[in-house]
């Protein structure tokens, strides 16, 4: 656009041009727009100077410059002085509001009546010099050139690959917009979702391409300050590149009294702020309702309900938390505890503890309890997963708001995620997935490879202290994806690997130094393993991605515990009805570079997901599965595979964003209706259930008053009967409603066995801990026999004991008798548990 805006557009946006000289109807190569209001003390000043610098720098043709003065309803001579100036001077116009309505008002108003080819904007006091202007057409000049380049490079492509392309061609539109590094504090404080990644979003001085200066301006609404985050917010998210570039500041301030901030222009731009993220803010608020909706239940009564299919995950995670609480009040190393796994304890780096949100949360344990820190990490991480998915597909994939929230709610809500919200945290609390696999791809598009490579290393290392599983497959999600993308469109994924390779570099030099230790301590310090023994196939059924879920609204409890490892396993199915969905997506939508790469990823998860072995359903039929060509390598060997396909959630919410952004545009309201129809038929049999709660063992007086104190010295440990392990760990919530005083023989988490340190679940087993379970369990006491009584002796003084505490239980009459007579004296009843002294001497 370079002809002059139309008077009625001008009067259309509130205000009137004023002055004498015949306006100029022709091509303009520069406006520059200075909102004002009550400036008369300096704005006379202020023509002048950009009067003497463009006549000097630009020409004193009519076409060469043009100045807007945008008056905001001032109330003293400021009109006046410009009307004056323009009086002499018809490159200068003043654009005139009769209200005092706000400084985006005055922008818009300029910007949409000014016809530069190219738009300047500054500030009535200029305390941006002008010579500035020179580093900032730099930018934008080189930007243009590299785009254009690009764009001449992709001829031949085909036309509609929707934002994906916009996002991925390293610049493949022309530059927008470059702006002075000069910004409004309150803007840079706040941040601006719609823009992450830059450290100021202000357009004090800035310059825009001209035609699209007005397109943005056009499609603005707010009046006030925070009409810098809205115009960037629409630049970026038509994929418009918009560089940053530093500049200086007016070292003596114009004449006159400098203009302070109103408290009321702080609180007027935070309002608008909130109202330019009113639909993110309302989507958080539909996947926080959601995420309540899930786990009610839980919140219902802390103190008295348990998650019904979470196994010991629960009390077991509750235990991480209270662990890293009393490790860090008390100064002790938080990658370790002796608190359970007498004597040899737990390395808590090598287990699930999910530090990254444990220790920030200790003042929450200590005010409100375990429980509270678990439900609320649970409900809150859902939460925060669906966001962060919903930000990622609106930003890289589509337009509609609520099509990418629908894509963020399955990527979150799908149901293996559901499943394993009963008891994983690292594999629900998964906000850092989407900002990682984010920075990945701007580092795909070689803009600001050092910045962009050093927020992955802290983002990635951050979700070490988060999920290390998840992270791996995550990270292996998106390797099929860039493979696939190579072989998609060979082209542009050989252009983004160098600026993606030389940012892995600078993220891995940022996440060495910060990981040595953790990772040396995991892998090599006190209790590190190997690996962990998952059984010979931990891989889905092929009948598991095509079933329902337990918790889904079409599931069948007992036929996804047949086809799962567990409960909190239930890591695939997806419905035939969502798959059959993808699958009809990708072919309709095919020819999308995106769609083809997310399609072959989808399903190679799901394959890899089936496990080394795989046997075909109703045959006898056993085939390798490509998963043989993982299960040894480094880190898998760990993995249970079947996870793999929870990549495939992300995958199908991606599918789904995509599909409604082109249904609700679909102008035939049959085809629009049949669409819609069709979402429904896919999503309505996964809709997630509550998660199903009990009654929570009660834990015993015995323990809860105290008495133990009398029975167990320090440094020695509580015996429970049986002892835990990852059947039955009610004794970890006793030890975390004790305040960890006391320590635990036997235990429930990931630890090694064996000369080889081969990883298991729970405490190395011994003679003594074996025979109180089975007999716990069904089994008749055998014979005690002078070896029995020298073998229980030996066990307990490996575990350090103090005393053995049989509570109240089925089958405790047998246990009583058996203790009793390996021990060579009866136990005292101690309110409501059977305590035996064993320690130093009572044995």
């Amino acid at each position: 656009m370079t002809g002059r805006a139309a008077p009625d557009a001008t009067a259309g946006a509130g205000a009137t041009g004023s002055g004498a000289a015949p306006a100029w109807l022709g091509a303009v190569g520069l406006s520059v727009v200075i909102p004002v209001h009550d400036d008369g003390h300096r704005i006379g000043v202020t023509l002048d100077a950009v009067r003497e610098y463009f006549d000097s720098r630009l020409g004193t043709g009519p076409g060469d410059w043009e100045l807007l003065v945008v008056d905001d309803g001032s109330a003293d001579e400021t009109a006046a002085v410009v009307e004056a100036a323009a009086a002499e001077e018809p490159r200068i116009r003043l654009v005139r509001s009769e209200h005092h309505r706000g400084r985006g008002a005055a922008l818009r108003a300029g910007v949409l009546a000014c016809a530069g080819e190219r738009v300047l904007l500054t500030d009535a006091g200029l305390s941006t010099p002008l010579a500035e202007l020179d580093r900032l057409e730099g930018a934008l000049g080189q930007e243009s050139r590299e785009s254009r380049e690009n764009q001449e490079g992709q001829e031949g492509q085909e036309s509609q690959e929707g934002r994906e392309g916009r996002e991925s061609r390293n610049g493949g539109e022309p530059a927008a917009a470059a702006l002075g590094r000069t910004g409004n504090r309150l803007v840079r404080a706040l941040g601006i979702p719609g823009i992450p990644g830059f450290r100021t979003d202000t357009c004090g001085f800035a310059l825009f391409d001209g035609g699209r200066a007005r397109a943005a301006f056009a499609a603005s609404v707010l009046d006030g300050p925070a009409i810098d985050a809205e115009v960037l917010r629409w630049v970026r998210r038509q994929g418009w590149p918009v560089a940053e570039v530093p500049v200086r500041r007016t070292a003596q301030p114009a004449p006159g009294p400098r203009p302070r901030r109103a408290p009321g222009d702080r609180r007027r731009a935070l309002a608008e702020l909130l109202r330019l993220n009113a639909g993110g803010l309302a989507v958080a608020a539909v996947f926080l309702v959601l995420s309540g909706y899930v786990f009610h239940g839980l919140w219902a009564d802390l103190d008295g309900r348990y998650l019904k299919d979470a196994l010991q995950d629960q009390n077991q995670w509750e235990w991480f938390v209270g662990v890293a609480t009393d490790n860090i009040t008390h100064l002790r190393n938080p990658l370790f505890t002796t608190a359970q796994g007498m004597p040899d304890g737990v390395n808590l780096m090598a287990n699930a503890t999910m530090l990254g949100l444990t220790v920030p949360l200790i003042p929450v344990t200590l005010l409100f309890g375990e429980t509270v820190t678990f439900a609320l990490v649970l409900t809150l991480g859902m939460a925060a997963g669906a966001w962060t998915w919903y930000w990622l597909i609106r930003r890289r994939f589509v337009h509609s708001r609520w099509a990418a929230a629908a894509g963020g709610a399955l990527a979150a809500f799908a149901p293996p995620m559901v499943s394993h919200a009963n008891g994983h945290p690292n594999f629900v609390v998964l906000f850092m997935i989407p900002l990682i696999i984010d920075r990945a791809l701007r580092l795909c598009e070689g803009r600001s490879v050092v910045r962009d490579g050093v927020l992955l290393g802290l983002f990635a290392t951050y979700q070490i202290f988060l999920g290390e599983e998840p992270l791996l497959i995550a990270a292996l999600g998106m390797l099929v994806f860039s493979l696939a993308y190579l072989l998609v469109d060979r082209r542009r994924a050989l252009e983004a690997a160098r600026p993606l390779g030389l940012g892995l570099v600078i993220a891995a030099g940022v996440c060495v130094p910060l990981l040595a230790f953790p990772l040396y301590w995991q892998f090599f310090g006190p209790q590190s393993y190997h690996s962990v023994l998952h059984g010979d196939n931990a891989g889905n059924s092929p009948r598991a991605l095509v079933e329902y879920a337990a918790r889904s609204l079409f599931g069948d409890a007992e036929t996804a515990g047949r086809l799962s490892l567990n409960t909190t396993e239930q890591n695939a199915f997806y419905g035939w009805p969502l798959l059959a969905f993808g699958v009809a997506v990708s072919v309709w939508m095919w020819r999308r570079t995106v769609v083809r790469a997310l399609a072959i990823t989808g399903a190679v998860a799901l394959l890899l997901s089936l496990g080394p072995w795989v046997p075909v359903p109703r045959t006898g039929v056993v085939l390798p599965g490509p998963w043989r060509l993982m299960v040894k390598l480094p880190l898998f060997e760990s993995v249970i595979e079947g996870r793999v396909a929870m990549v495939c959630a992300p995958v199908l919410g991606v599918l789904l964003a995509l599909a409604l952004d082109r249904i609700v545009r679909v102008r035939t309201r049959e085809l629009r209706t049949l669409g819609l129809l069709g979402v429904a038929a896919a999503l309505i049999p996964v809709l997630p259930l509550p998660l199903a709660v009990r009654e929570r063992a009660p834990v015993p007086a015995f323990i809860t008053s105290g008495a133990w104190k009398d029975y167990v010295k320090d440094g020695e440990a509580l015996v429970p009967v049986p002892l835990p392990d990852p059947g039955q760990a009610d004794a970890l919530h006793w030890q975390v409603e004790a305040d960890f005083g006391f320590r635990l023989a036997g235990g429930y988490f990931n630890g090694p066995w064996g000369p080889d340190r081969i990883g298991i679940y729970g405490a190395t087993p011994r003679h003594l801990s074996n025979l109180l379970r089975d007999v716990r369990y069904g089994a008749q006491p055998p014979e005690i026999t002078p070896q029995w009584r020298e073998q229980a002796r030996l066990d307990l003084e490996f575990w350090k004991a103090g005393a053995v505490v049989l509570p109240f239980q089925d089958r405790d009459a047998e246990l009583r008798g058996m203790i009793s007579e390996l021990l060579g004296r009866q136990p005292e009843k101690v309110q409501d548990v059977w305590v035996w002294r064993v320690g130093p001497g009572q044995v």
